[in-house]
């Protein structure tokens, strides 16, 4: 399935944002729980994609469409799937992580786990 393009934003950027600690940033972590339970970054809620139907409805309540909204997951594949989503859902502010937290253990925080 093709995804029209949707705004990144690489690992360099957002340990900068994360280091700003906007209280208005909403993190999103679409991995599987077992995913998050090897490696995750603090301050992502995890939404895993998997269990979409469950939780789609209350994310569009949940989070500001007018706030920026980061998302992440192992690569940057399922991540950009929920960009998508969110984008066509008013959202105008929504980045994807590029290379997710694989990228992000190899080059900012080495403590963290690959798998």
């Amino acid at each position: 399935m093709y995804y029209s393009a949707v705004p990144e934003i690489d690992v360099n950027q957002l340990a900068i944002r994360l280091a700003e600690a906007e209280r208005s940033l909403q993190l999103i972590d679409v991995r599987e729980r077992s995913e998050v339970a090897i490696a995750q970054i603090e301050g992502f809620d995890v939404y895993p994609l998997s269990e979409f139907e469950n939780w789609s409805a209350e994310i569009l309540t949940k989070l500001n469409p007018e706030a920026e909204t980061i998302v992440m997951c192992h690569h940057g594949m399922r991540s950009a799937q929920l960009c998508q989503w969110l984008s066509n859902r008013g959202f105008s502010k929504v980045h994807n992580v590029t290379g997710g937290i694989d990228a992000y253990s190899r080059l900012i925080d080495s403590t963290i786990n690959r798998y």
